[in-house]
């Protein structure tokens, strides 16, 4: 697993700011909450797919198991909360999705190349931030963002070969894109705690 989390600590052009970890310590509630939207969106973005590219076999096995593991940390996320009496509710997003999605091409190929390397970046961020946060948990929570640890590796790498096949070649300029938004995104300062925000001053 060192190796995994080496390999996007090297493709993340950033690391998790130490006031974000703050800002999550001091609203643990709001990370559950938010931290089960992420799955439930992430489950419904490779469902979308499946939708969309009916024809693509290699993308329909690895967005069909990556939808049923996003709805199982859903679950396993609801389950934490219900334990520790926190409610799920309504959020208004954070910037960081739709941030990612303003340059995305309209028209295919590039479109899925673009979709998949948001995914890509996302999945990414997202263990990233399971690996920064859980040395300051909870054993039990701990234990779980580390048990998530392989899973989002995994989906990151599926959506970034995707994203290469997709496009029949390389996509290391068009992921040089995204990580430059994504960076600012991340270090930005933000108006409200996300689990994909900035930091929150």
């Amino acid at each position: 697993m060192n190796q995994a989390l080496q390999a996007i600590h090297d493709f993340l052009p950033c690391k998790t700011p130490e006031r974000w970890i703050e800002n999550a310590l001091a609203n643990p509630g709001l990370m559950l909450i938010d931290h089960a939207h992420c799955e439930k969106k992430a489950a419904s973005t490779a469902l979308s797919l499946m939708y969309r590219y009916v024809d693509n076999t290699g993308l329909l096995h690895k967005m069909s198991r990556l939808a049923r593991e996003e709805l199982r940390h859903f679950e396993q996320v609801l389950a934490i909360m219900e334990k520790r009496g926190v409610t799920y509710d309504h959020l208004t997003p954070a910037r960081y999705a739709a941030g990612l999605r303003q340059q995305v091409r309209t028209e295919d190929p590039g479109r899925l190349v673009d979709v998949l390397i948001v995914g890509a970046i996302i999945e990414a961020r997202s263990c990233e931030r399971f690996a920064a946060l859980a040395p300051h948990l909870d054993d039990n929570l701990a234990d779980f963002y580390y048990s998530l640890l392989k899973s989002e590796a995994r989906h990151y790498e599926d959506y970034l070969g995707l994203a290469e096949q997709a496009n029949g070649s390389p996509v290391d300029e068009r992921v040089r894109v995204f990580l430059d938004i994504e960076q600012s995104l991340i270090e930005r300062p933000d108006t409200e705690f996300r689990f994909h925000s900035g930091p929150v001053l």
